[in-house]
């Protein structure tokens, strides 16, 4: 998996805070950036987490791009509604001259060598199809319906620092899927880097809210937050 930042607004910490000071004082826009020094942003976004007042921070967003990630992760991260997705085709990728299907192990296969070759194997009966379907003429919109899950895809992705909040609350956490369990600590390392006040407490809401919980009320799970 290759997970980098394209682009992001700049100075999202600052930016959220003028939003915030917005709701909260008549002066004029530049003056109140003007005034605006980091221990400040610091005070203004601790107090919108702490108040759960979330809007200020849709003002900023995140442009994601990921490669050597399998479909089986691109179907849930497309669950996260509102965010903007550009996918690599399948319509226009050509496999043809592919000896092998680009694809994703999970590592409960990789690590047994039977159970890896039983993988390796449906790979091939798979990309092995899928070129005799285009010899016989079927297009290849159709004739990728035969793809498994584990075909690795490229993507690109947009989110604001709200839907991020969300979203590594569900991905982070221990019981999510490990692929993009594996995306969402990636992200939050590289959004932690541009936008530190923003993304403090991101993250598994057992692990890095003010006040720790468990947002599946899981009672046997280990990272269950003790009463």
């Amino acid at each position: 998996m290759n997970l980098i930042i394209l682009r992001h607004t700049p100075e999202p910490d600052k930016l959220v805070a003028m939003a915030a000071r917005r709701c909260y004082s008549s002066r004029e826009a530049q003056e109140i950036g003007d005034k605006m020094p980091e221990e400040e942003q610091k005070r203004m976004l601790g107090l919108l987490r702490q108040r759960n007042h979330l809007s200020p921070f849709e003002h900023v967003s995140f442009t994601f791009s990921a490669d050597g990630v399998s479909r089986a992760l691109s179907h849930q991260l497309v669950r996260h509604r509102i965010a903007s997705y550009s996918q690599e085709s399948q319509r226009y990728v050509n496999y043809l001259k592919l000896e092998q299907i680009p694809n994703i192990i999970p590592p409960s296969i990789s690590k047994n060598e039977e159970t890896l070759n039983i993988y390796k194997t449906a790979m091939d009966v798979t990309l092995n199809a899928y070129k005799d379907l285009l010899k016989l003429g079927i297009p290849p919109e159709d004739a990728r319906y035969i793809f498994p899950n584990a075909i690795e895809t490229k993507l690109v992705f947009t989110l604001n620092a709200r839907s991020l909040f969300n979203f590594f609350e569900q991905r982070c956490c221990i019981k999510a899927q490990w692929e993009i369990r594996h995306l969402a600590n990636e992200m939050l390392k590289e959004v932690r880097k541009v936008a530190p006040l923003i993304f403090k407490e991101a993250g598994a809401p057992c692990r890095f809210s003010q006040n720790p919980y468990c947002r599946e009320n899981d009672p046997d799970c280990p990272m269950r937050p003790k009463k």
